[in-house]
């Protein structure tokens, strides 16, 4: 512990041995600080983030100087969703601290990946304007976007409160519970969170309200109550015994006498009736059989005629395609454009589209020369969509081959290449890949045009030793 008005180190007196200055209540106020900083510490380990968040800025409000407590408070924020707060801890920690501060590496985490702060940016933006949507009651449309949000951020505590609360507002109390305990899942002791969960509770088990406040006299032991799925089944338990003997006993003698009844009055007259019945029954078959004979013999004839002009009209639908598919790549590359012009948002969906008609094009046995509007328009939204699906396809297959599945980050990363071929890291770690999983030639031909396309990069110098250790020139 430093003096505050000199420097010097402390020592167990209450006074600096180096300047003389009363250091009774700065040991204090540091003390304080630090205890709640463990404190802090000890519910971040057991995921209480909320308290543990609570805890952090008291320390911080007795010593500011706090770097400790401040890079903690940091990683709380991003770990609940809130990146811009962590960022603005850990630049104030840099700023106390220049050197030897363990936020510098907290701080190139996310800005040396532009990757990882467009996507911030996306969800920032996105979040925003979900609650703009509900200001403007566009539930449906605040949902959607709160389920793009946390597909960008899976632990964004507040888009999982706002949707839940959004389907609490629906009366969908199922996706809300289940929603409220992805939030339990990363803070176990946010207010709100329990808030909203004890009202979803009770909705789905109205009965558990019941039993706090005590049963109802007269009625504890009259009926069963159990919970299927969302509803509440309420079933009759015991029928009083004086009256349940005598009502089966009224029972049984009605019935008996009804039977004797049908018997000797209503069942003859029934089945003289019922004869009379089949007779005409049997007389209007014979009649509508011999109309369907004649009806089946003209429809027999209009099969064949259909038969013949379906030939006819497939022949001139082989020749209008040029039994090529062109009118299915037609087809697809409109639904892609109109996909673009309705949400350009969703580049997830026209990129689909693109890779159909890729397909289609493979598959055609000869090889068609498209016109010039069709090339143009194929060109112009691969261009527009490009970009992102790139780096979408960049981070899937990059955290696949982090995690060393290198069998599936390949997919990934060809597709990221192929829409972006400026992407020098993806070339690379595609083939890292290739050679991970065997591919050898695979691998030599990706080092090559990683050496060709960005000379003099460190992914250059390194292609160029993993290719020499293939064999490769």
């Amino acid at each position: 512990m430093k003096c505050y008005n000199c420097g010097c180190d402390l020592s167990g007196h209450d006074y600096c041995t180096g300047c003389g200055a009363d250091v009774s209540l700065y040991k204090k106020i540091i003390y304080i600080s630090n205890r709640f900083y463990n404190d802090g510490l000890e519910r971040a380990g057991v995921r209480d983030l909320t308290g543990a968040i609570a805890s952090l800025r008291q320390s911080l409000k007795f010593d500011k100087n706090n770097v400790e407590a401040r890079n903690l408070l940091g990683l709380v924020y991003f770990e609940t969703g809130e990146v811009v707060a962590a960022l603005s801890e850990w630049v104030i920690s840099k700023n106390l601290r220049p050197k030897k501060n363990v936020a510098d590496d907290y701080i190139d985490m996310i800005q040396t990946n532009p990757t990882r702060l467009d996507t911030i940016n996306q969800t920032i933006k996105k979040y925003n304007q979900a609650l703009t949507y509900c200001h403007q009651e566009s539930m449906d449309l605040a949902v959607i976007q709160l389920k793009k949000v946390l597909s960008l951020n899976p632990k964004f505590i507040r888009a999982h409160q706002l949707l839940a609360l959004l389907y609490i507002n629906g009366e969908e109390w199922e996706k809300a519970k289940r929603e409220l305990a992805k939030c339990v899942q990363i803070d176990a002791n946010n207010t709100t969170t329990l808030r909203y969960m004890k009202e979803v509770d009770e909705m789905l088990l109205p009965e558990e309200g019941m039993k706090a406040g005590g049963k109802k006299k007269g009625k504890s032991n009259d009926v069963v109550k159990y919970q299927s799925g969302n509803e509440t089944i309420i079933q009759p338990v015991n029928i009083r015994e004086g009256k349940g003997v005598g009502s089966l006993l009224n029972l049984g003698i009605g019935l008996l006498i009804g039977i004797a009844i049908a018997v000797c009055l209503i069942l003859p007259a029934q089945i003289q009736n019922a004869k009379a019945g089949i007779n005409d029954d049997l007389r209007m078959v014979s009649e509508q059989s011999d109309a369907k004979s004649a009806t089946i013999d003209e429809l027999e004839q209009q099969v064949n005629e259909l038969q013949a002009e379906n030939s006819t009209l497939r022949q001139d639908m082989d020749a209008y395609t040029n039994q090529d598919g062109s009118l299915e790549s037609y087809d697809t590359l409109l639904k892609a454009a109109d996909a673009y012009l309705t949400n350009q948002e969703d580049v997830v969906t026209v990129a689909d589209y693109l890779e159909e008609i890729n397909r289609i094009e493979e598959e055609q046995e000869e090889e068609t020369e498209n016109s010039e509007a069709y090339d143009k328009l194929y060109n112009t939204l691969l261009a527009l969509i490009g970009p992102t699906v790139a780096d979408s396809y960049y981070d899937a297959g990059y955290e696949f081959y982090r995690q060393e599945d290198y069998q599936a980050a390949i997919p990934d990363l060809e597709k990221a290449y192929q829409y972006d071929a400026t992407n020098g890291d993806a070339l690379y770690y595609l083939a890292n890949s290739y050679n991970s999983v065997g591919r050898s030639e695979d691998a030599k031909e990706a080092y090559k045009q990683v050496i060709e396309l960005f000379p003099g990069t460190v992914k250059a110098t390194k292609s160029a030793t993993f290719l020499a250790e293939l064999g490769g020139e």
